[in-house]
């Protein structure tokens, strides 16, 4: 970890028309209708989406789903998020196949529980939880913005205020740090791909309220409009998965911490709650977040380890970059005492055997509202008192 206190910090999003957003889009979606038959379903699904075609592959455990009916939400995902462009649309021109098999008895036997055998981690592996107060949400400013401006561009498009821009877009905004804290936006990106009946200093116009509006004043004074891109190649009508194959989980920086702090590598969409590399990661933001919501760290970096058909983790890492060894170990023994961090036990915690997956798949999974149905529910802050000294 630096020990810089001045320097520039640069985090980027991508929208949910982007060709991977597509298809994690379209994985939670099975990763949703599996759960709703069946709240203990296992499903680790992967989409390819590109030129008229989306492909599904993978492994499920659970009530028998007609692949018609798959077939039809995969299209009802591409309809919502806005595709009805020449080379993908939610139509019958884009062609769906479905290669999803059940899963793996040797898998299966190391995660099941049975007798006396709790259920065991589905995979080995390394996840990072990571909360700060550079903003209300206690997430890291770049990143924080960056997914702002692109979910009110989605909103204005999808209610028909912003005309000519199409679904497919990306934003990037760098910040400039003083004594660790953001202090001023030094640039913003944004690329959107947009309709041929405007050009590029019409997009900008388009474009340019939703920097204005994310980004609160106090960090845009003095900004140089210099410094603001919108779409720097000139142009941007081919776009979405007819401009890019599109994968499953390659965004794994946009939805977590925009490279604030570091990844253990496993994607969450396609992957049932039993998968820590999804359930550990959203348990581990949830103790960082209630570790800096009490207020006795202003930043919170915690590690956890998992083994394949193994229930506790291996080991818990906390970072409260202060130094301060006596409160590191008072909040390792808060967190033995308080945490559940068993594979089931933070499933129960975190209500995580619920369709609430689908909504998570673009603008990040952290520093959202957590909502009525229990999604984002690792985003509460109801164990701050635990934490206060």
């Amino acid at each position: 970890m630096s020990n810089l206190k001045n320097f520039l910090f640069t985090s980027e999003s991508v929208s949910e028309g982007h060709p991977d957003k597509v298809s994690d889009r379209i994985s939670d979606m099975v990763v949703d209708t599996y759960l709703s038959g069946d709240p203990y379903s296992r499903v680790a699904c992967e989409t390819l989406t590109t030129t008229n075609k989306v492909v599904l592959a993978g492994e499920v455990r659970g009530p028998e789903i007609n692949k018609e009916e798959l077939i039809l939400k995969v299209r009802n995902c591409i309809k919502d998020i806005g595709y009805d462009q020449d080379g993908f649309t939610w139509k019958e021109a884009t062609k769906i196949e479905s290669h999803l098999h059940s899963q793996s008895a040797d898998i299966a036997m190391g995660v099941d529980s049975s007798g006396n055998k709790d259920e065991g981690a589905g995979d080995q592996g390394i996840m990072f939880g990571y909360a700060c107060n550079e903003t209300d949400v206690l997430m890291p400013a770049p990143i924080h913005y960056s997914h702002k401006i692109l979910r009110l561009m989605a909103e204005d498009r999808k209610s028909g205020k912003l005309k000519n821009i199409e679904p497919d877009s990306k934003s990037q905004v760098t910040f400039e740090y003083i004594d660790g804290k953001p202090v001023k936006v030094k640039s913003v990106v944004i690329s959107s791909q947009h309709s041929s009946s405007v050009n590029q200093k019409e997009v900008r116009e388009l474009l340019r309220p939703y920097m204005l509006n994310s980004i609160p004043k106090e960090f845009l004074e003095g900004f140089n409009e210099d410094e603001f891109y919108v779409n720097p190649t000139g142009n941007f009508v081919i776009g979405g998965p007819d401009g890019d194959c599109g994968l499953t989980g390659r965004k794994i920086i946009v939805d977590t911490y925009g490279g604030a702090a570091p990844h253990g590598g496993g994607a969450f969409s396609g992957k049932d709650p039993t998968k820590v590399d999804r359930s550990a990661a959203y348990a581990a933001r949830y103790i960082a977040k209630n570790i800096v919501a009490s207020k006795i760290s202003n930043k919170c970096l915690i590690q956890l380890s998992y083994a394949i058909g193994v229930s506790k983790p291996l080991s818990i890492y906390v970072d409260l970059f202060d130094n301060n060894v006596e409160k590191n170990k008072f909040v390792i023994d808060k967190i033995n005492e308080n945490f559940d961090l068993s594979p089931r036990g933070i499933r129960e915690m975190l209500e995580l055997n619920k369709p609430i997956y689908e909504k998570t798949a673009a603008y990040g999974h952290f520093g959202r509202t957590p909502d009525k149905d229990g999604a984002f529910s690792w985003e509460k802050t109801d164990k701050i008192s635990v934490f206060s000294k």
